[in-house]
């Protein structure tokens, strides 16, 4: 095996050890749970991610050290860091935070749903926008707030040139209340043209569930691999 191949090779186990601590950290936090849920589109998911509940300074620490290792690993270049409100400006702040840790300081900016008219006023808080930026959200539902960084970001002069996520659901998304063939994820990336990372995907996730089958999350397993099957797109 040559060392450009060994090297591949090894950074993908990493990388998949990687998404596997990261479902079980997310577990752990009771961010990612269980059961019976209704989402946006109305389907009925038996799984559900809220990123909200990584609630305290530990949680939210660990969780931007899974959004740096993913992103470093990804190769993706970046100028600076967008997080569009309102889920976004943690997770941007605190990738920032850490990306600096770990020696690469880049600049932080995010957005307010309403303009201010006195101080500094406009919508956009923190560094100006340059370059090309990442944005930073955790699951991507329909890429409604992608759109919307886009046309901030190029309104501003810049480039919106990727996004990272937590969460990939890997499921159809919905145009007028009706599935299409895509994930949000893919339109991204196909048709806007940004390059998207996700620290963890649904084949992550049923990967977990399958190896702890025997803890009790065989059923779990079992509606998650019929939901995916129902709404799930194929990977690229």
């Amino acid at each position: 095996m040559s060392e450009s191949v060994k090297t591949k090779t090894e950074l993908t186990g990493q990388q998949d050890a990687l998404a596997q601590d990261f479902v079980q950290f997310a577990v752990d936090c009771g961010v990612l749970r269980f059961g019976e849920f209704k989402t946006k589109a109305g389907r009925m998911s038996p799984y559900f991610f809220n990123a909200g509940l990584f609630d305290d300074g530990a949680k939210l620490g660990r969780l931007a050290q899974f959004y740096a290792q993913r992103l470093l690993a990804s190769g993706i270049e970046f100028d600076m860091i967008f997080g569009p409100a309102y889920k976004g400006i943690p997770l941007g702040a605190a990738l920032a935070v850490e990306l600096a840790r770990l020696g690469r300081n880049v600049p932080f900016t995010y957005n307010r749903k309403e303009a201010k008219d006195h101080g500094e006023g406009g919508s956009l808080v923190g560094a100006p926008l340059k370059g090309r930026v990442l944005v930073v959200d955790d699951v991507m539902s329909a890429g409604t707030a992608v759109r919307e960084s886009i046309s901030i970001i190029q309104a501003a002069g810049a480039t919106a040139h990727a996004v990272v996520i937590a969460l990939d659901r890997q499921e159809k998304a919905t145009e007028n209340g009706m599935d299409v063939n895509h994930s949000a994820v893919q339109y991204v990336k196909n048709q806007l043209g940004l390059q998207v990372c996700a620290i963890a995907k649904l084949s992550d996730l049923m990967h977990y569930l399958e190896m702890h089958s025997a803890q009790g999350l065989a059923d779990d397993h079992q509606r998650v691999q019929l939901y995916r099957q129902r709404y799930g797109v194929e990977e690229g």
